[in-house]
């Protein structure tokens, strides 16, 4: 049995210079000292006049830090016995004895299962850098920041302490009738104000979609290539991904079929395919909806860039063709305005609006509200559609640029998919390996995000992705020439 000193020396040192309180200082030693396993149950402490007297401060502080310490079970003390460390955390200082870090290496910490799937922090920012260098990065310096400052203002000096209150979890009415209204003339999406879901951006919508459809085993068609970051959505939700290929007219309904006929749900971006940028024909999004009746399916459309297209009017929404409530229609206004705005939104089928509601309590409560009525204005006053247009103008002639250059020096060994609409578009290249390629440019300083990473399995197509829309006209050119001199043509 291990034997209890009577006695202890002083463990106590303070900085009288440092920002700490001395009642902080003396408090967090004896604490720290205890949780370690340096002091033992039952061990004495000195009296507070001598513990003064011994790390040379008043008695005030040390008398406020064993009182807060004797309140908090670290310390106990009993008329005529003195001080003395806690006996009632004997069991636990026994059984768990102070470890060392190599120990503590050896025994992995236990986590979830669908954590257990989670990537190292250098590629969580890998995979942020792809998102970054082809979907978010917006040309930030046309934004009307002078019109949104305004309207920030008005809504600041107008706040009533109402709106300090929890928001309808749903979103501010506002927000969800302009939206509403924006989305029947503009993406021929069929829906009312009460249908839509006020979410921080796609990723939560396909989030919340995922826990209101799916189970955990559940298999969901994805498109091969897709976007990571949604991937990672359904498989830490514990769903089964069937990789479904994409060919120049979308989604491969007759593959997905064959691979798997009865999965649970179908993830798509036909307005402008992820990466690719091929546009789902009007007979494979008729294929794809009566798979989804005909097996009971769910199709989540995530139509996240399609207002800059530059060949025709926009293409209305696959959710404008259902009639059967099949479609689940989210959309983003990270890359329509700017990423930081964390606002997004989800059409709901009006069936499941209560479903979605109760797995949007449970995540975050409610969306917050000051955001949500600046962009309420912003839209309904006509901002927001005069912005679209004057950047469909901008990224326009960036796109026209970078083809341009891409001819010029790349000429027949690249070919270009997916320019018709977004702020990216995809070179495919043959014979290289673009992941090795992408490595020698980023040792030279140059970025490039290898199409081969976006594959859930064996990629089928080596190449990049090439975002414009935060590149001007005069950048393009010098960029496009640092490729090929990491591709090395001749």
């Amino acid at each position: 049995m291990k034997k209890i000193p009577s006695t202890i020396s002083p463990i106590v040192a303070v900085n009288k210079r440092a920002r700490k309180s001395l009642y902080r200082q003396v408090y967090d030693a004896y604490r720290g000292a205890i949780v370690d396993g340096s002091l033992c149950p039952g061990q004495r402490i000195p009296s507070t006049r001598v513990q003064a007297l011994e790390i040379g401060i008043s008695r005030t502080p040390v008398l406020n830090a064993y009182e807060q310490l004797l309140a908090e079970g670290y310390f106990e003390s009993r008329v005529g016995s003195g001080t003395v460390v806690s006996r009632s955390l004997a069991e636990r200082v026994t059984v768990f004895p102070a470890t060392s870090a190599s120990a503590k290496r050896a025994r992995p910490r236990r986590v979830s299962k669908r954590c257990s799937i989670s990537s190292t922090r250098e590629d969580l920012h890998r995979r942020l850098h792809v998102e970054s260098s082809v979907g978010s990065q917006v040309a930030f310096e046309h934004f009307p920041l002078r019109i949104w400052n305004r309207l920030v203002t008005r809504h600041s000096r107008n706040l009533q302490a109402d709106f300090l209150d929890y928001g309808d979890p749903i979103g501010l009415k506002e927000l969800r009738e302009a939206i509403a209204a924006y989305l029947r003339t503009a993406r021929s999406v069929h829906c009312e104000a009460e249908q839509i879901l006020i979410v921080s951006g796609s990723q939560q919508g396909l989030e919340i979609s995922a826990r209101v459809l799916l189970d955990p085993g559940d298999r969901v068609w994805m498109e091969e290539p897709c976007y990571a970051f949604a991937r990672s959505v359904f498989a830490y939700n514990g769903c089964r991904i069937v990789p479904v290929p994409v060919d120049a007219e979308g989604l491969n309904v007759i593959a997905g079929m064959k691979k798997c006929r009865n999965a649970r749900a179908a993830l798509v971006t036909p307005s402008h395919q992820f990466p690719l940028g091929t546009t789902m024909t009007a007979s494979r999004r008729l294929q794809l909806l009566d798979w989804a009746e005909r097996n009971g399916s769910w199709i989540l459309e995530d139509d996240y860039d399609s207002e800059f297209r530059y060949e025709g009017m926009p293409v209305a929404s696959l959710q404008g063709l259902d009639r059967n409530s099949r479609v689940i229609y989210i959309g983003t206004f990270s890359k329509v305005l700017f990423p930081a705005l964390r606002l997004g939104y989800v059409v709901i089928p009006a069936d499941l609006v209560e479903r979605f509601l109760a797995v949007r309590l449970a995540m975050d409560i409610c969306p917050a509200s000051f955001p949500q009525m600046v962009l309420a204005d912003f839209i309904r006053e006509g901002h927001f559609s005069r912005h679209i247009r004057r950047m469909r103008a901008v990224y326009a002639e960036r796109r026209s640029a970078l083809i341009e250059s891409i001819h010029k020096e790349l000429g027949p060994a690249a070919e270009i998919q997916g320019a018709e609409a977004g702020m990216h578009l995809s070179i495919i290249l043959k014979g290289i390996s673009d992941r090795e390629i992408a490595a020698r440019a980023a040792r030279q300083g140059t970025s490039l995000v290898p199409l081969s990473l976006l594959y859930t399995g064996k990629p089928t197509r080596q190449g990049f992705i090439l975002g414009f829309g935060s590149t001007t006209v005069k950048e393009i050119p010098d960029a496009v020439h640092k490729l090929r001199i990491a591709l090395d043509l001749k």
